[in-house]
């Protein structure tokens, strides 16, 4: 059984399959259209959804709320820096560590089994991202009450946003996960984070996206990250065609300590970086050759497609006047039947001709326009209908016409009008018993 054909595509349909074999490298027509077709021709989604698919990233336009976040973090090569609380010191310092440490240890396994029971009793309502953005904004709005508009320029969207934007703009992203209960996140945002030379160093190398963990959108983050300790810091960037995590800085780190830590994971991955601008100069350059190539060839299919309809126009005016003449000719063959069927008709009908030697008859002989003459008697009491029915039952005579006397020059009324429905009769038209009239072709009029 044959295979159904498909539709065909339209103009705007084929540019865009075009254009999305240029921005995807795909070399399968068929592939790049089922693509975009599931993307009901949204060209912007479709290529969207293929770099994602092919660089294991999170969609933009469509992102799946269950789905976990793509990001590699299995990379053994990642770069982790630990910052440790310090160790207590002197006799006091020991004294107080273990004083505390059985208070601290019971409040910390009590807390743990309270949280690991309340997980049976109502899940965690963080489990659930609805309003992703609403939950940056909402850490945004709440960082500014607490410490103020001075701090580093937060991106201001979705973890897969900013995602995308640093894999598009080739730069590196820098995640921090805020937990606000721990007892070094108030220090580490007021002494590092929000420090001039911390904020200038990050405004100007990196894109920098931050949420809390309390929130749905900064939860979900952590359980990609897998974070130890707070506070936390995740450098990403695009390394190997992946976005990928090459440096972890967790605990409370100094603001200089925090930006020579940064400058070293950059230093160290700079040549992937660099690697991946001249990959994707090149891919430009190719995608700039076929753009090129199919521009060429979208100019030709449209002389094509221009020659194809002028073509169909004129064999459809061809069909059409084709048409016209044969419609005509038919109607010119229903009228010549109809005209004939009514000569017929009115000979039928027409009253015997009365003898030469009838007292009342009148000798009438008719001259046709093409020359022929027509002898024929009447009789004084019929009406004129009868003269103009004998001649039009003939062959000869023009299918409209009028009859005229010769001496005077004047119109028999022959037909029924508004004024005279009645048409006089040949004896009240003034005729002689011998006559000659004259048969005017009307046809042209």
């Amino acid at each position: 059984m044959a295979a159904p054909e498909e539709p065909e595509l339209s103009q705007a349909q084929t540019e865009k399959l075009l254009q999305f074999q240029d921005l995807t490298g795909l070399e399968s027509m068929d592939q790049c259209r089922r693509t975009l077709e599931q993307h009901n021709w949204n060209i912007e989604a479709a290529v969207q959804d293929r770099l994602n698919e092919q660089e294991g990233v999170p969609s933009v336009f469509n992102p799946p709320p269950s789905r976990p976040l793509q990001v590699n973090t299995a990379d053994h090569r990642v770069y982790s820096y630990i910052v440790s609380r310090p160790q207590p010191r002197g006799l006091l310092g020991w004294g107080y560590y273990l004083i505390m440490l059985p208070f601290r240890f019971t409040y910390y396994t009590l807390l743990d089994i309270f949280r690991f029971a309340l997980r049976f009793i109502r899940p965690d309502p963080r489990g659930r991202v609805t309003d992703p953005v609403g939950d940056v904004v909402s850490f945004i709005r709440s960082f500014e009450e607490k410490y103020g508009q001075s701090h580093p320029v937060f991106y201001q969207g979705t973890y897969s946003q900013a995602l995308n934007d640093a894999k598009r703009e080739l730069r590196y992203l820098l995640v921090y996960l805020h937990g606000e209960d721990h007892q070094d996140t108030d220090e580490f945002c007021r002494s590092t984070l929000c420090t001039e030379e911390v904020i200038t160093f990050l405004n100007t190398r990196m894109l920098f996206w931050a949420c809390s963990t309390s929130k749905p959108e900064g939860y979900r983050v952590s359980q990609a990250l897998r974070e130890n300790t707070y506070p936390f810091l995740a450098m990403i960037m695009l390394k190997d065609r992946k976005m990928t995590v090459v440096g972890r800085l967790e605990g409370l780190i100094q603001p200089e300590e925090l930006i020579n830590q940064l400058n070293f994971i950059m230093e160290a991955n700079q040549t992937y970086l660099m690697s991946e601008r001249l990959e994707r100069e090149e891919r430009n350059q190719t995608q700039v050759l076929r753009q090129q190539q199919d521009e060429a060839y979208l100019v030709s299919l449209r002389a094509d497609q221009e020659k194809e309809r002028k073509k169909r126009e004129e064999q459809e005016q061809r069909r059409q006047e084709e048409e016209k003449v044969r419609q005509s000719a038919l109607a010119e063959e229903r009228r010549r039947r109809t005209l004939e069927e009514e000569k017929e008709r009115k000979s039928e009908c027409l009253p015997p001709e009365p003898p030469a030697d009838d007292p009342e008859s009148v000798k009438i002989v008719f001259k046709l326009p093409n020359d022929t003459r027509v002898e024929r008697r009447f009789l004084f009491g019929q009406s004129l209908t009868v003269i103009h029915d004998f001649l039009f039952s003939l062959k000869e005579t023009p299918e409209k016409f009028q009859i005229v006397t010769n001496f005077p020059r004047r119109v028999l009324p022959c037909l029924p009008t508004e004024e005279q429905p009645n048409p006089p009769t040949l004896k009240e038209a003034g005729l002689s018993r011998s006559e000659v009239l004259f048969v005017q072709d009307l046809t042209d009029d």
